[in-house]
């Protein structure tokens, strides 16, 4: 189902008009709203006034993560603050959360953006969609909760955990669309197989599952084990969240909302655009964001644009699966986690040293999260398992209130640790994301 069939089968032509008047829109407003933004656009050489199309984008200078850190809270608002209507974030690297605020025409169209994936799900109206994202400044749970209610299907905001309950919903209120984690989707769909339910007794039959990667392989097994079909959907938090981009039922690419959401691939090394089909880094520039707009925010994501209409009879550009990341971000159960935020929790322990080692791999579909760190010879007391176990409880505390998810921490004798004398080499990702 087609939800919004103007737009979404729109002519190149057509919208390459609409994204053109959309970016001249957005580039006045941070323009004459938002000083970060007009410095770096003076420093560049350019103005409102030299953007006329949308072939004009190349004038404007990048946008990163960096600059959402160091305006941290509101030095990117390019609306008055009293025209913020929520706000939602996302970690960063030493602890401070990557803020952005939505005005009420932000949060409709990330609706009308929602609305138009949940479609192409085949939903509608009819529909009972159990939202198991979790709920709060993350945006996967109220992104998809806003998609919800947006086509009229009826929405269970279950939020995540708490799976013999999930369990229960799902099944006495007849849910027919399951919105989560793919990983969480599969110990959903285990837990099921063990409970007194029936699988004939679900009426569950869509599947909607994004916030961190998951292979073919992944989709075959929860579709067998939940005998439903699995969409991918796609968003980040900086650009608005679960939305930005969907599968149809062709499968066929990630089909993005580019009259929202214009995206750009990019050398990674030059900043030079590339050509349809060939790989780089994934650029987005948020046409009608009022809140905190984005121009040309590098994502560092690597995959690459497909411009020829879709069999469903889309003509919204399609970008291949995500085929990894420029620099050294780690997603692991959904969540953004960054080597210098374990190191700036570790330097502030005293007993602990600063040589530490990240290991993350996948078992039985769930990602795994192992921190091993290296103790103070004068603390180092393997003898005492109480204390050790104390102390490695504390740190796997501490990093979670950073990280926002827990590791299994390992302590180590001094000298424990490797040490390399080029680069230290702190991570290792067993996880293979192929097909």
């Amino acid at each position: 189902m087609i939800w919004n069939k103007e737009v979404e089968c729109m002519s190149r032509e057509e919208m390459q008009k609409l994204q053109g008047e959309r970016l001249k829109n957005v580039v006045e407003r941070v323009y004459n709203n938002c000083e970060p933004y007009r410095k770096r656009m003076q420093e560049a050489g350019v103005s409102p006034a030299d953007i006329n199309s949308i072939q004009d984008i190349v004038k404007l200078p990048f946008s990163s993560k960096k600059d959402l850190r160091d305006y941290y809270p509101w030095g990117l608002l390019s609306a008055p603050l009293s025209e913020i209507v929520r706000v939602h974030a996302s970690s960063g690297t030493t602890g401070k959360p990557i803020v952005v605020g939505l005005t009420k025409n932000d949060l409709a169209s990330w609706a009308e953006s929602g609305a138009r994936c949940f479609s192409a799900f085949g939903l509608d109206k009819n529909d009972m969609v159990q939202v198991s994202y979790g709920y709060g400044l993350f945006t996967g749970g109220l992104g998809a909760h806003g998609a919800g209610e947006n086509i009229g299907a009826t929405v269970i905001p279950m939020s995540s955990g708490n799976t013999q309950k999930q369990i229960m919903m799902m099944h006495d209120l007849g849910a027919t669309a399951l919105a989560c984690t793919p990983s969480y989707a599969l110990y959903l769909a285990e837990a099921m197989q063990a409970s007194p339910y029936k699988r004939d007794e679900f009426k569950l039959r869509v599947g909607i599952f994004g916030a961190e990667p998951w292979t073919e392989s992944m989709r075959k097994e929860i579709e067998q084990k939940m005998g439903i079909k699995a969409y991918d959907i796609y968003g980040l938090t900086e650009i608005i969240g679960p939305g930005v981009g969907f599968e149809c039922e062709h499968q066929c690419g990630t089909h993005l909302n580019e009259d929202f959401f214009y995206p750009e691939i990019i050398d990674p090394e030059t900043g030079e655009p590339l050509p349809d089909g060939e790989k780089g880094e994934l650029v987005f520039t948020t046409l009608t964001k009022e809140g905190m707009p984005l121009i040309r925010f590098r994502t560092r994501d690597l995959t690459c644009l497909h411009r020829e209409k879709c069999a469903c009879g889309r003509t919204l550009v399609r970008m291949d699966k995500i085929m990894g990341r420029c620099d050294d971000m780690l997603i692991i159960r959904g969540v953004n986690v960054f080597p210098t935020q374990i190191e700036s929790v570790i330097c502030e322990i005293p007993e602990l040293e600063s040589h530490f080692f990240i290991t993350v791999d996948r078992v039985n579909n769930t990602d795994t999260f192992e921190v091993k760190v290296e103790v103070k010879p004068e603390f180092y007391v393997p003898s005492d398992e109480a204390k050790m176990s104390s102390l490695a409880k504390s740190v796997a505390q501490r990093i979670t209130s950073v990280v926002g998810i827990q590791p299994v921490v390992v302590l180590v004798e001094p000298q424990g640790i490797q040490r390399s004398e080029g680069k230290a080499k702190r991570v290792l990702d067993k996880r293979v994301f192929a097909n």
